[in-house]
Order: C-alpha cells, then structure tokens, then sequence
C-alpha cells in the first residue's frame, strides 16, 4: 500500500503542470496535463518547443498482463532496429503492473510502450500516449476474441450455464477478461456478479490454468492467449471447450509519449512500420509479421464503447481504483508464497 500512495502522490504532483485554461480550447476526457486541439482524441505535442523531449536514451516496455521475460526477449532484435532508425540507445524497463506503466510514461520515465486493449484508454488520457499500430499482417491488424472456456466434461454448454457458478475475470482493466464481458454477457441474459460470483485471476494464462485445475468452472479470456499456451504445450486444447466467441477486438497497441520531439517520432513511427518480425517473433506473436497502423480515435471506438457500457473512467480516479486492486491481488500472491 506504500507504492499506492506514492503512486498518487505523483499524480497529484504531476497535475500541477497542466495547461494554463486559456493555452487550451479542447482538452475532451484528457487529463488536465494535455490538450487535444485537432480533436482526435489524444494529446497534442506540445505548443512550445522548449517542451519537446529528446533523450539520449529510450525506454521502451510492453504490457505486464503475461510473463514479462517472455518479451523482452521476443523484443530484442526489435530494440536494435529502433536504435539503428533512431540513433538512440534503447533499453527494455520491466513493469510490473497496468497502473505502474501508466505512471512510468505520465512521469517521463518510459518513451514508447506497448499497452493491453484495456489499459490503452488509461494510458492516452492520463499519460499522454499516442497509439500509431497493432500487432498484424499486410492485409490488417491482428485482432482477438473474448472467448469463454470451461473443460470439456463441464456441463456449462452456452452462457446461461453459467447461472450459479464461479466464473474467472483476468482484471479490472482487461477488456476481454473484464470489460468486454460485462458489455457483451448481459445481451445474452447473464450478468457477472449477479448470475454468478466473479474471481479475479489475475492474468489470462492463470484463468486458463486455473479452469484446467478446477479452481473455476469457466472463464473469460482473449483467444490469442488462449491459443498460444495450446501451441507452446502449456494446455492440451481437447480438454477445454470454447461456449461463446465475441466478435474481434484489437489486440495490444503501441504507441509513444506526446512530448517527444516531432523530429523523434517520425523515425520511430517510421521504424515501427518498416520493421518486418523475425521468425522467433512470429511465433511468439500468432504469426503476426509487422506493425500494422491504427489510430485510437477510429480502431479504439469499440474498446471505448465497452469501457462506457460498463463505468470504467479513463480518468485519475478510475486509474487509482486498478492500481489498488492490483497492488491487492499482488499483495495476496505474495502472502500465499
């Protein structure tokens, strides 16, 4: 709980470099610290160029919602293509939760990043971020679907049987883990927390994992990952059943801070779409082979509509709400280990 009030004692401390009122027409449901004049719904670089930030170093991360190992690795050989566009050193930071990489990038410590579908929304109104590309192929970007599994020999055949039992969400941020059903199950006549009891996981993988154990009777998850662990032998797909598949959402964006100078961010966006992925990085990535681009104010809208749909404000008070429920779930691990 110490990180937590350090946490948004730099919150607090942050915002009160925002905008002067007359410096900005429209802000939209960005924080106070950014403006958006050209109405697209992230933050504008800044007006003055005494502001713009051009670093000797780059720090770049990707989502903490998986084994962070996994992808730095899987990385590796992207970094050094980034340093090569940039002429900049470019060093992997390991984040260990969705809130901690929003903190990272609103306080100037990270640069570019990778954050989950949920967390996207988070990240552009209180960070500052600008998504510009999707995991993909030529034809677009790689996509995903909230699927629900349960094993094969449950008597859960569709949602509505899942009426009374306990059901795995990753976490509060997720889309497919959280947000999306919430939206989506009430359409088909189940509604979470009402029609059956909700445990958080804590991650995709471990919902899975844990619906192969026995410890839920289904679970919410995005079909990429659900996949993956069935390619890589962590799971055996034929004991699993898959009773409802969404339609596809994006999968995780990539994106830089507003602030970095202009002349920065077209060699990283331009290394970002030239870069073709390794094999090992195809692999890794359900056979995606670039990045594809996206802007949030077009490919977001759905994620927005289900964070709407559902109460979530990507706002500082929604924002404190996930970091205290990770920093719980994280404090439960460590009090079982």
């Amino acid at each position: 709980m110490k990180k937590i009030v350090a946490f948004l004692a730099t919150f607090s401390f942050l915002a009160g470099f925002a905008y002067a009122a007359d410096d900005c027409t429209n802000r939209g449901t960005l924080d106070e610290m950014y403006c958006d004049e050209n109405m697209d719904l992230v933050a504008d670089s800044p007006k003055d160029p005494e502001e713009w930030k051009d670093p000797n170093t780059l720090v770049f991360t990707y989502t903490p919602v998986e084994d962070p190992a996994v992808y730095k690795d899987a990385f590796a050989d992207f970094q050094k293509y980034l340093e090569e566009a940039t002429g900049k050193r470019v060093i992997y930071y390991t984040v260990q939760s969705n809130a901690a990489e929003v903190e990272a990038m609103r306080s100037g410590r990270l640069h570019i990043a990778g954050f989950s579908t949920g967390p996207t929304g988070f990240a552009v109104n209180l960070a500052g971020y600008v998504p510009m590309a999707v995991k993909g192929t030529e034809e677009s970007f790689q996509g995903y679907n909230l699927i629900v599994v349960t094993k094969k020999e449950s008597d859960i055949k569709e949602l509505a049987d899942m009426k009374g039992k306990r059901i795995a969400h990753t976490s509060a941020s997720s889309n497919s883990g959280n947000l999306a059903p919430r939206a989506i199950f009430p359409q088909h006549g189940i509604v979470p927390d009402e029609d059956y009891t909700v445990a958080y996981s804590g991650k995709h993988d471990q919902s899975i994992l844990g619906v192969a154990h026995g410890d839920y009777d289904a679970a919410p998850v995005a079909s990429d990952v659900y996949y993956r662990m069935a390619e890589a032998g962590r799971i055996d797909a034929d004991d699993f059943r898959i009773v409802f598949t969404s339609p596809k959402f994006p999968t995780s964006s990539f994106g830089y801070a507003h602030n970095l100078h202009p002349d920065l961010v077209k060699k990283i966006v331009d290394a970002f779409y030239s870069y073709r992925f390794t094999p090992e990085m195809q692999e890794t990535f359900g056979g995606a082979d670039r990045f594809f681009p996206v802007t949030y104010q077009e490919d977001w809208k759905v994620i927005r509509d289900i964070a709407a749909s559902t109460g979530t404000s990507y706002n500082q008070d929604g924002l404190k709400k996930m970091a205290e429920k990770e920093a719980a779930k994280a404090a439960a691990k460590k009090a079982k280990q």
